[in-house]
């Protein structure tokens, strides 16, 4: 039986991540970010799918459709290591998928939402998607530590999600995934696969942050 709720939650991840990329970068396919309008309705779209699924898997996996959200759950000392890894997985396999779908409607020229360190290099694209995952991240951890909250949730972390995408956008067309970053990169190739490292280990290292900041302000204010 526990096997069985493992493998939904995962399936659920799988359906999450897969909707993030195909929909949102789908946009960005589609819309681009040359114009404000464009820009803005790329931001939005990440959001919106925020919402969306949190209201529909989120009561079965947590909807957390990013390894450094389920990073910062697991130091939250959340969920089990085994867990960790089989959110990660199919994170990582759903984003793939839908850039997979992305590939074969729009072409692989389209460059199907990627992430890019051309504009501002590593170290400033680095410290970017830092800050941005430790404010989400931080965002998600407050706003679902209370049950009280939870009406809202899917509400303030796509609109913290569309938050980080209006300044981000201008600087890498903004991760704070490593999955969502993941999936597209590696059908693109060639140049896009040698700055994937920030998209990875940035996210990870703002989730990280936002776990021990967050555990630190709580501990405070409990005592």
């Amino acid at each position: 039986m526990k096997e069985n709720e493992s493998v939904k939650k995962y399936l659920a991840e799988f359906i999450g991540t897969f909707v993030l990329v195909l929909f949102a970068c789908g946009t960005a396919c589609a819309l681009g970010c040359d114009t404000r309008a464009g820009y803005l309705a790329v931001a939005l779209s990440f959001g919106l799918v925020i919402v969306a699924m949190a209201y529909s898997i989120g009561n079965i996996s947590g909807c957390h459709i990013n390894p450094a959200v389920s990073l910062a759950v697991f130091l939250s000392k959340k969920m089990s290591l085994e867990d960790f890894i089989g959110y990660v997985i199919a994170q990582f396999l759903g984003a793939t998928a839908g850039a997979g779908v992305l590939a074969y409607l729009f072409g692989k020229d389209s460059g199907l939402g990627i992430n890019s360190i051309a504009a501002y290099g590593w170290s400033k694209s680095f410290i970017v998607e830092v800050i941005l995952t430790f404010v989400f991240v931080l965002t998600i951890l407050g706003v679902t530590s209370k049950e009280s909250f939870s009406s809202v949730a899917g509400v303030v972390i796509g609109l913290a999600l569309t938050l980080v995408h209006l300044l981000g956008i201008r600087f890498t067309g903004t991760s704070v995934n490593p999955a969502r970053s993941f999936g597209p990169a590696v059908l693109v190739g060639g140049d896009q696969l040698k700055g994937l490292w920030v998209f990875i280990v940035a996210p990870l290292v703002g989730g990280a942050l936002a776990a021990y900041c967050y555990k630190f302000l709580a501990g405070k204010q409990g005592k």
